[in-house]
């Protein structure tokens, strides 16, 4: 059975907590003036927002986590775990290239579809079989896949509509960054055919 180092559990747990705590507080910091229900994650990384050393260094620290979790993840398929550091080289790049302060950014834009892309894909991609995690299963990965898909497209709507955007943008993200902890807590407790689980302790 593969083996997963349980410092990998390290990486993968403080992903969901450093971006939704550097959110939370870059948008204290940004004041009344912020509408998180509308005004998407990057406006608080943007130029000249009070909070953009803030939430510049949560999407850094996400990155860094993003790619540790998929150098770790020794039980998923390789197309995964390589899906998965893209993401998480996506939100360093993401973090490196802030939006302005008004308007839209090209390149910035390009850099966060592609990283929504790698990181709602790559559940799919890190599919192993009947035997593997249950979080590696193909019916867990292909909802997980499935939901932050829709995520996306909610998103990509709300951003249409001019309506709850941060709200979506929020959701999808907070579930692309919590799902490599669950995957690795259902490799943690995974059990193989020796009866013992499948974990290497460094």
């Amino acid at each position: 059975m593969p083996l997963v180092p349980r410092w990998v559990l390290f990486s993968s747990g403080c992903a969901p907590v450093l971006l939704i705590g550097g959110w939370t507080i870059a948008a204290s910091l940004e004041g009344p003036a912020y509408d998180p229900a509308t005004q998407t994650i990057s406006v608080l990384a943007a130029y000249g927002a009070a909070g953009s050393w803030v939430m510049t260094a949560a999407l850094l620290a996400l990155g860094a986590c993003h790619l540790l979790t998929a150098w770790g993840l020794r039980a998923a398929a390789t197309a995964g775990r390589v899906a998965l550091a893209g993401g998480g080289v996506a939100a360093l790049v993401v973090a490196l290239l802030p939006a302005p302060s008004s308007g839209g950014s090209l390149r910035h834009g390009s850099v966060a579809a592609v990283g929504f892309a790698l990181l709602a894909l790559w559940p799919l991609l890190a599919t192993g079989d009947g035997a593997a995690p249950w979080a590696l299963r193909p019916a867990a990965s292909a909802v997980a896949t499935a939901l932050m898909v829709v995520g996306a497209v909610w998103f990509l709507v709300e951003m249409h509509r001019q309506g709850v955007a941060g709200v979506a943008e929020r959701v999808v993200t907070a579930l692309q960054s919590l799902w490599p902890f669950v995957v690795v807590i259902s490799c943690l407790r995974h059990v193989g055919d020796d009866g013992r689980p499948a974990v290497q302790a460094d």
